[in-house]
């Protein structure tokens, strides 16, 4: 019976968009109430949370949601550094702050960056902010999408008059950057399919979800580039169009209420622009609040906008629709040339007027006169039909929109109508995995070479150290073998490095909008970590502990490949952490590799933990080498029965080394005498223990030190996930 029912829902499914392509793409709703209708005639059942309300063709309800978002007086200043020229002692102007003066001469002053913006976006539109740069544009999307301190921005921002929490706008709306941030190995198809494991919720089913990627990839026009990975320098993929599209999709998986763009057409050709523009436009007319900066938009784009948000240095000098374009600028006394285009003539008369000295201040007032004067002609028409945000938000998770609050609790306030996060934090640790091995899958020449890079080392180690001998020289070549061995392990960690901050974006855009927990990301980090590490591990042991003759037979191979593990943990993270703090790679690879030197300097093997200075006594305890250090040392060395100098091989590592044996026999004798202790040629002089002690390694057992550089590992993890948490809160990107 299940097989006949999937048969018949992909019977229905292929006459649904044959449907579909005769006009509009189905929207989220219509596809969720169709496939709810194709389950309940197979066996009954129905989804009421996803079930869309129907309109008669005949009911004057308006299609769109009633949903007005509105901002009033918003202003945003900052504090800049400023240099000026003063006259100077000797009769010639100098700049203050210029390195040619003796010392700095800087201060600050406040910028404005928003004076005085207000306006209103309804659903249903698309509402476009144009300037020149530094007009301001991206800055009042930033504002309106609660990516500004709030200290540092002032006047309100409404949605149905009621203000906007920065939890609830988190949910109901997306923002979508200007770059274009997606894992290049990933195929258009499956970056979707993850959004929606991320922002659908876990009631879904994994047919609902792809039936949602498969109409969103109708919507967005990427039919034939869903099989096409993304790509990047390296790796050919889809066009730069198509790139915009699938960023755009990404944060539109959910149906959000409100959508938010930074220059969407931004490096692309007029037609990629063209196609962009018209996905956002049907995006608004399904029942969302579609803003976006735009920098100059061609005739064929304007055709596609409601309205229209011009700024001048933070200002607005024009708030309407393109169509009332030319009727503002002919009462400002600058009519628009008949075959001019509107567009480039506001922004061309608005640099002229910048360049002015009175600026564009004339233009500013004349556009709050009449805008009043419009305003009392028509009257305040804001078409929210009285609901309120809470009943404006139920309907239209009704309708099939908002996709990451259906089935909901109804509460009593909107905050409480949607989850913060749509899944639990295991099921988004499954997802994050699952991605993260996909990509790296299809890249393996990124682990082959740090592979390689073990591989290589190790051999270099086993056969410079190859089966090393009890005496004297043999520990010292031990010692000299565990050092630059755990030191290794540390430095072919410094690849973790450029892996977060290729990311770093991509995190910060996922989990603005809570498309998933920062501590979920922490945790499948490491986790993802882990196999490879395990295969790295054992590889290096199995490659040197034998072909070096250390001690302890398979049990001491395994505390070996233990220690070798913890290590690459515990550098792993490290690394991972520096990431977290260091913006570039460069940078961070400088700190790192100074860091493990300073690690190794004090690790003990260099200088012993009692000739270390008491001022810097406390980086050896800090040093991440030395806990691995000394557990493998422990390893070979901790037996008191074993012994490693006997008789004459006392006189090995000092002067008398090329004196004949049978003088230093005499000198045996001689030192037996003096001390009342027979000594002979076979008489064990130092064991293990010994050796370990004059390393000063007495604080901690091997399992100690082996369960400290394990906790070292966790700690960073920890490091890194508040580094998150508080990078995060910036809402800039």
């Amino acid at each position: 019976m299940p097989r006949v029912v999937a048969e018949n829902e992909e019977d229905s499914m292929a006459a649904f968009y044959q449907r579909g392509q005769v006009g509009a793409s189905p929207s989220l709703g219509e596809l969720l109430k169709f496939v709810g209708d194709i389950r309940k005639e197979a066996n009954g059942d129905e989804t009421p949370a996803h079930r869309v309300l129907e309109m008669s063709e005949t009911s004057n309800e308006p299609r769109s949601l009633p949903f007005v978002l509105k901002f009033n007086n918003l202003t945003y200043s900052v504090k800049v550094r400023r240099k000026m020229e003063v006259p100077s002692l000797f009769g010639r102007r100098e700049r203050l702050g210029d390195s040619s003066v003796g010392s700095e001469h800087l201060f600050s002053r406040s910028k404005i960056l928003l004076n005085d913006i207000s306006g209103e976006a309804r659903d249903g539109e698309l509402v476009a902010v144009l300037g020149a740069s530094g007009s301001g544009k991206s800055t009042l999307i930033d504002a309106l999408a609660n990516r500004i301190a709030k200290g540092s921005l002032k006047g309100t921002v409404t949605l149905n008059g009621e203000q906007l929490e920065s939890r609830l706008l988190k949910v109901i709306s997306a923002y979508v950057m200007q770059d274009d941030l997606l894992f290049p190995m990933l195929t258009v198809e499956e970056t979707l399919m993850f959004a929606a494991e991320f922002r659908l919720p876990r009631t879904f089913s994994k047919s609902k979800k792809k039936l949602r990627v498969q109409a969103l990839i109708d919507q967005l026009g990427l039919r034939n580039a869903a099989k096409t990975v993304i790509g990047d320098e390296g790796h050919r993929g889809v066009s730069g169009g198509e790139r915009r599209r699938v960023s755009i999709g990404i944060d539109i998986i959910h149906d959000p209420i409100i959508l938010f763009l930074d220059e969407p057409t931004s490096g692309l050709d007029s037609t990629s622009a063209y196609m962009v523009v018209k996905v956002l436009q049907r995006i608004a007319q399904s029942g969302s609040i579609v803003m976006m900066s735009v920098h100059q938009p061609s005739y064929r784009l304007l055709g596609l906008l409601d309205r229209l948000l011009f700024l001048s240095r933070g200002q607005p000098v024009y708030n309407g629709s393109p169509a009332e374009l030319p009727l503002f600028f002919s009462d400002f006394g600058r009519p628009i040339p008949d075959k001019e285009n509107r567009t480039e003539f506001a922004l061309d008369l608005i640099r002229e007027l910048e360049g002015t000295p009175g600026g564009t201040k004339r233009l500013v007032e004349f556009n709050k006169t009449w805008l009043n004067r419009k305003q009392n002609l028509n009257g305040n028409e804001t078409p929210t039909h009285g609901l309120t945000l809470k009943e404006a938000i139920s309907a239209s998770i009704s309708r099939g929109k908002l996709v990451s609050g259906a089935g909901a609790n109804n509460g009593t306030n909107p905050t409480a109508m949607v989850p913060t996060f749509a899944n639990p934090m295991w099921m988004e640790m499954a997802v994050l995995s699952k991605r993260s091995f996909t990509n790296s899958r299809r890249m393996p020449e990124l682990f082959g070479i740090r592979l390689a890079a073990v591989t290589i080392t190790g051999f270099i180690l086993a056969t410079v150290f190859w089966n090393l001998d009890n005496s004297p020289r043999g520990v010292q070549e031990r010692l000299g073998f565990f050092a630059f061995a755990m030191s290794t392990t540390f430095y072919t960690c410094a690849d973790a490095l450029p892996v977060f901050l290729q990311e770093r974006y991509i995190f910060m855009r996922e989990t603005a909008y809570n498309a998933y927990r920062r501590s979920s990301y922490v945790l499948s980090h490491s986790l993802v970590s882990i196999p490879s590490l395990i295969f790295l591990s054992l590889a290096f042991a199995a490659i040197t502990f034998w072909a070096v003759g250390l001690a302890g037979g398979v049990s001491g191979f395994i505390f070996y490949f233990f220690v070798i593990l913890a290590s690459f943990w515990a550098g792993s993270s490290f690394v991972t952490f520096l990431s977290g703090v260091v913006p570039q790679v460069m940078l961070g690879y400088t700190i790192v590799v100074a860091i493990l030197a300073y690690f190794l300097l004090f690790s003990g093997f260099f200088i012993t933990r009692d000739r270390i200075p008491g001022y810097w006594i406390w980086f050896h305890y800090l040093s991440l080498v030395k806990y691995p250090y000394e557990a493998v040392l422990q390893n070979e060395f901790d037996d008191p029965i074993k012994c490693f100098i006997r008789g004459t091989q006392i006189f090995d590592n000092s002067p008398l080394a090329a004196v004949d044996n049978t003088v230093k026999a005499k000198l045996l004798q001689s030192m037996s005498g003096s001390l009342g202790i027979n000594i002979s040629g076979s008489t064990c002089l130092t064991t293990g223990v010994d050796i370990l002690k004059q390393q000063g390694i007495t604080d901690l057992s091997k399992w100690g030190c082996l369960w400290v550089t394990v906790a070292w590992g966790f700690f960073f993890r920890v490091l890194f996930y508040l580094c998150l948490l508080v990078g995060s809160k910036n809402k800039r990107r």
